[in-house]
């Protein structure tokens, strides 16, 4: 064998594998159509993340700490309302148990985790690069690339996205539906501070998501998603910059104070889909590939990341064991592992997005009696913290900040 695992796709997901397999001697090649020089483009683009503190973990544990300290902004307290009315929910972690996540942009996390593969010793980065067949059998798989060469390896990991090609090729089939909105995405300064608060307000029309980001040269900053009817999406991501921001301080009644300087924008359909099964031979899928959720909870990449943590620890301890990557009993031990735990994260998450995020005046009610009642239940205010830390269920070893 040529290296390992193949990972098709180098985004954020499948290049935290490479690290990850990389930290722990394991080779991979990594293949990936998208040019750097675009990908990696000076300025922002608008798109950030929030990583859990459990994802923060891993990422110090593969060695990326160095490469983005300083450059993401703690999420200190989280803020729930309904529209601007009294009552909010507020999740606030004790004193000593630090930020619940870090709101860091893509595109600084993407260069970090570039620079990183191409300095890994295991790691072959191949971007630019497509596969052109691939061929997965008892004895290892064959990609064939554009380019001409060959690798071979004895495991085939699918990093794509949520349109896959290669998931569809394997014949996995996807339950999926869409919400009928679309989020805006982007940014904008502010006059005050945020205080390193993330606020999540529900109005008729969706929620409106505002992420503290650390201050730029201009001042003070936070990143939205902000889910609107469908139809509305395309023309608000158009709006000239006055009038978006305009519209945006409507939602927030002043309490950043003015807006100025917006990012660029950008708007996306909302939808939900989960593979019915997340291996075939030879063959496992992370990240979006295997599932996509609403983003009302903030927790798409750092489900990939879960991803990418149990599948590294399955992967090491069968390289320990003298096992082959593509044993069929390692891959059903990650089946088991993820399918339980993304399948209850993405059903949590579609609930909440019909209590919380439907659409209509008549949910009002519905949202400030779930606001009261997790107020009410300690047990339950936890949970939500749990989820919020990505530190509930059968955690890996990684998202505990431990060597595999």
């Amino acid at each position: 064998m040529d290296t390992d695992v193949i990972i098709l796709g180098g985004g954020l997901v499948g290049a935290t594998l490479a690290l990850a397999l990389d930290a722990h001697g394991l080779s991979s090649t990594v293949i990936d159509p998208a040019d750097p020089a675009v990908t990696l483009a000076p300025g922002f683009d608008g798109r950030a993340s929030a990583v859990a503190s459990a994802s923060g973990r891993m990422l110090a544990a593969i060695g990326l700490s160095d490469r983005i300290a300083g450059q993401g902004c703690p999420i200190a307290q989280i803020r729930v309302s309904d529209g601007l009315e009294p009552g909010a929910l507020d999740f606030v972690p004790d004193a000593d148990d630090g930020a619940l996540g870090v709101m860091y942009e893509n595109k600084l996390i993407r260069r970090a985790l570039f620079d990183a593969a191409t300095a890994a010793p295991h790691v072959d980065l191949r971007m630019k690069t497509r596969a052109t067949t691939v061929d997965r059998g008892p004895h290892g798989v064959v990609a064939t690339l554009d380019d001409g060469s060959t690798v071979r390896a004895g495991l085939l990991v699918v990093a794509e996205g949520r349109n896959s090609p290669t998931r569809k090729a394997a014949g996995i089939n996807i339950a999926q539906w869409k919400y009928d909105h679309a989020a805006i995405v982007g940014a904008f300064h502010h006059e005050r501070p945020h205080d390193n608060v993330a606020f999540e307000i529900f109005y008729p029309a969706g929620p409106f998501a505002l992420l503290p980001l650390i201050d730029d040269e201009i001042g003070h900053r936070s990143a939205i998603v902000w889910s609107v009817h469908a139809e509305h999406g395309p023309g608000l991501a158009k709006l000239s910059d006055r009038g978006f921001l305009a519209e945006a301080e409507k939602r927030m009644g002043g309490f950043l104070g003015a807006l100025s300087a917006p990012s660029p924008r950008a708007s996306y359909p909302l939808g939900f889909h989960h593979a019915a099964r997340v291996t075939a031979e030879r063959l496992v899928m992370v990240g979006d590939a295997a599932h996509g959720i609403h983003p009302i909870a903030g927790q798409g990449l750092n489900l990939g990341f879960r991803d990418v943590a149990a599948l590294a620890e399955v992967l090491v301890e069968g390289k320990r064991l003298g096992l082959d990557m593509g044993d069929a009993q390692l891959l059903s031990r990650y089946e088991r592992w993820r399918g339980l735990d993304t399948l209850a994260v993405s059903v949590a998450t579609d609930t909440l997005t019909r209590l919380f995020g439907i659409p209509g005046r008549t949910a009002s009610a519905v949202r400030r009696v779930g606001i009261s009642a997790v107020n009410a239940i300690p047990p339950l205010k936890a949970r939500f913290m749990a989820e919020a830390r990505g530190e509930s269920g059968n955690l890996p070893k990684l998202l505990q900040g431990m060597i595999v």
